[in-house]
């Protein structure tokens, strides 16, 4: 049995990843992270860490409450519509018809409201799954591509869910059971004033608004609320919303499986894009290949292809380097070539699709397996 000074010793050097290595001794020894050449101490980067997220947090709260502001016009409106429909002098039921459609404009105005606030959740929730949730348990080892999809989302902002499925989440959420009611209102509106009706072709015309006869109304009445109901019920499949309770892998809590994997790089996490990440070829001549392809390799941890190259309007020879790598890379790459050969000539070409070491695996192509996430 080891003293526990001997035991606490043994169970750092354990937990001491690769990408972690002991700074200089000034003092107070501190490790330092490495990441693609930079080299942070751990009490820097976690402290940008939680501003940022305290930062993504305040974001996401503003949009939330943008979304109960249009919540509630639609309610308050609702109800002054429905009041002046039975109170007034006129009881027209046109005004909840006309209410209809201005709640149907809070509709629209909350579901681009949504995709908003989605995109301040979903990095909210990929730093508290890959990040904070990483940090309780040991070692501390970070899904492989949380890193690349958040610089990634930071550089190239994208609403991380469609428009039909933020229309049919706020529709199913809120606002179905404000058309329902404004429905039913509308109904015993035409019904009972300004008498009982006595039969159905009476309500038929009472329906009649101007020129407009009752049939026509109310066969564009069902129509509208069915297409709301349809749009309601079709995206009920779509679940790319962040903001939402749900497991961090899809298939956990729907009897595939009853207990989270050992790895977590197993499976797919539910709140990441389904899309697939933007995939780029650099073709880079320069006079000072190794020197580059060096850096590139080192720094980078990216595999380089040296071809011979002729310029043919000076004929000298040149090397080109091939190299692919993802979005977040550009400008790293950028700055490392022209440290070593300002006068170097950089294509950046998108490509459909990379396989291989550091992207998708071979064995995954046509498999339907994640696509150019970082090993």
């Amino acid at each position: 049995m080891l003293p526990a000074e001997e035991r606490s010793t043994a169970m750092d050097e354990e937990d001491r990843t690769p990408d972690t290595e002991p700074a200089a001794d000034d003092g107070a020894s501190q490790a330092v992270w490495s990441y693609r050449g930079y080299q942070l101490r751990p009490s820097d980067f976690t402290t940008a860490m939680v501003h940022f997220f305290r930062a993504e947090i305040s974001r996401a709260n503003v949009w939330r409450q943008r979304l109960d502001m249009t919540t509630n016009w639609a309610v308050i409106t609702t109800g002054a519509a429905i009041s002046f429909a039975f109170t007034g002098l006129q009881r027209d039921h046109s005004v909840i018809i006309l209410n209809t459609l201005l709640v149907t404009l809070f509709l629209s105005i909350e579901a681009r409201r949504y995709r908003s606030y989605e995109l301040w959740s979903y990095r909210v929730r990929l730093m508290e799954t890959d990040f904070f949730a990483a940090m309780l348990v040991s070692p501390f080892r970070p899904a492989p591509d949380w890193a690349e999809t958040l610089a990634e989302s930071l550089l190239m902002p994208q609403f991380p869910i469609s428009v039909w499925e933020a229309v049919g989440r706020r529709f199913r959420r809120n606002y179905m059971w404000i058309y329902m009611i404004l429905g039913l209102a509308w109904l015993l509106n035409v019904s009972l004033h300004p008498t009982a009706a006595r039969s159905w072709r009476e309500v038929v015309d009472r329906a009649a608004i101007g020129g407009v006869p009752g049939e026509w109304v109310i066969a564009l009445g069902v129509l509208f609320n069915g297409g709301l109901l349809l749009i309601g019920v079709l995206t009920i499949g779509l679940s790319e919303a962040t903001g939402e309770v749900l497991p961090r892998y899809r298939f956990l809590g729907r009897g595939e499986a009853e207990v989270a994997p050992a790895r977590p790089a197993v499976g797919r996490a539910w709140f990441r894009p389904s899309s697939r990440r933007v995939q780029l070829m650099t073709l880079i001549v320069t006079d000072r290949g190794e020197a580059v392809a060096k850096r590139i390799l080192d720094e980078m941890y990216r595999g380089v292809t040296a071809m011979p190259g002729t310029g043919m309007y000076t004929g000298h020879a040149h090397s080109v380097l091939m190299c692919a790598l993802t979005v977040t890379e550009v400008t790293q790459l950028e700055v490392l070539v022209k440290s070593e050969d300002p006068q170097a000539f950089v294509m950046v070409l998108p490509v459909h699709e990379v396989l291989g070491e550091g992207f998708a695996s071979l064995d995954e192509a046509g498999a339907g397996g994640p696509r150019a996430s970082r090993t």
